[in-house]
This record gives C-alpha cells, structure tokens and sequence, in this order.
C-alpha cells in the first residue's frame, strides 16, 4: 500500500502533462486559418493542419475562407423618379485576410451586413424605376464594385451581388402593365402597316405584269373562275372580260 502512495504524485503530474498537451493542440481544416494573440499582441496566422499554442498566454480566433452568402433584408427605396419600392438582395463574399479581418474590424459578418443595407439605399436611390428594372446587371455590378471597395482594408472580397426582389406599389403595377400593353398594341399596328405595305408593294408589282402580258391576264381569270367553282357555291358571279368582246364592238362600228 505504501508504494501505491509513492507513484500517486507522478500519475498526479502525468495527467498534468497530458491534460496541458492536449490544451495545447490545434487542428484546423483547410477552410479555416486561426488568428494568433500571445499576451494580447498579434502572433501571426497559424493553420491548417496541427500546431501547438502556449495555453494561459495564446488565445486563437478561428476564421473560416469559405464564401459566406448573406441575405440583405428588404430596404425602402425611394428611386430617382421618387417611386418607393421595397428591395432586398444577396451577397457573396468570402475572407481572404484572416488577420484583417480580426484586427481591423470587430464583428466583420455585421459590419459587411450594415455595409451592404446602406449602400443598396444610396445606390438605387440614384436611378430611375425604369433602369432599376431593366438595367439590373449593371446595378449588380456597381454594388459590387462599391461593397469590395470599402471591405478591401478589412481582407474581405466581396464576389458578387445579386438583386433579388423588387416589390412595387399596388398602383406602379397597374401603371406598367398599361404600359406594356400600349407598347404590344403598337408593335401590332406597325406589324400590321408594314405588312400592308409590302403587300401593296407586290400587288403593284403584279399589275406591272399584267399589264405588260394581257396573256397572263386571261390566265390568272380562268384560275380564279376554278378557285370560285372550287367553292361548291349555288350562284356564281364573275365579271365578262371586255378583251373578248372588244373584237366584236370594233366589227360592229365598222359596220354602222
């Protein structure tokens, strides 16, 4: 029993160490660089894979380099042309400097939040209703563009920005919806006019003909006798050519 005694400080120390050990390991994934504070100053990025850190004097903050996508809540939008709409978006964005983005901003996933809120408000309050909805791709851009400028000094890239929703009063509906149906009447009267117009085009093209080949005349009078026959109709009535009487009016004047 007394030798039992003697080895109960040794396993005392041993799980000291083991516990220390073990306090002391790291293991990062690929996706993920920690951030590396020895007594309160900046360390350095550690990671992936193992590593050892001291415990009681390292603290480390754990980032993730994998895409965050963040949804922007609807935001009140008054356009250019003073039409309020409701829009909401998403954003892409991804860490690309760890130690940025602890050191240089708080709370970076907020901070780009309230970036994005505010920056979708300022930009599409400069356009019209009309270029808000047809020109989404080039807003999209410039949202990104504007958003990657100013999350650059905290080592977040901003990839993409989509709108997603744009909800527009009950009475802008309606006003668009005439509008797009004006514009559909319009595309059908000029279909219409230019359709007018060719044909008249080809039917004059075709008196030419005819009056140059009094043959053809005749030939396109027994096609047409043919098409109304066609008809099965019970009366018929066609108009007598005057080139098949003419012969006989002039024997008859020669005679008086």
């Amino acid at each position: 029993m007394y030798d039992i005694f003697n080895y109960v400080p040794a396993i005392f120390v041993a799980i000291l160490v083991i516990m220390f050990v073990a306090s002391a390991v790291r293991i990062l994934p690929e996706y993920e660089r920690g951030v590396l504070f020895r007594l309160g100053r900046l360390a350095g990025v550690r990671g992936p894979g193992l590593f050892f850190i001291i415990p009681g004097v390292d603290r480390l903050v754990r980032v993730s380099l994998r895409t965050v996508v963040m949804d922007v809540p609807p935001q009140d939008v008054i356009t250019l042309d003073n039409v309020t709409v409701k829009v909401s978006a998403v954003i892409y964005f991804r860490v690309m400097e760890a130690q940025k983005a602890i050191v240089e901003v708080e709370n970076y996933l907020y901070a780009t939040s309230q970036l994005s809120q505010t920056t979708l408000r300022s930009v599409l309050g400069q356009v019209e209703l009309d270029d808000l909805l047809a020109k989404r791709d080039k807003i999209n851009k410039e949202l990104q563009e504007i958003l990657d400028r100013h999350t650059g000094p905290w080592g977040v890239k901003v990839s993409n920005v989509e709108v997603k929703n744009i909800d527009l009063p009950q009475e802008m509906q309606r006003a668009i919806a005439k509008q797009a149906e004006a514009e559909r009447e319009r595309r059908a009267k000029v279909i219409h006019a230019v359709g007018e117009l060719q044909a008249s085009e080809k039917l004059a093209q075709a008196a030419t003909v005819l009056a140059a080949e009094p043959t053809a005349l005749q030939l396109r009078y027994l096609q047409t006798l043919t098409e109304i026959a066609a008809e099965k109709n019970s009366t018929t009535i066609f108009p007598f050519p005057i080139d098949l009487i003419k012969m006989f009016m002039e024997k008859t004047g020669e005679r008086k």
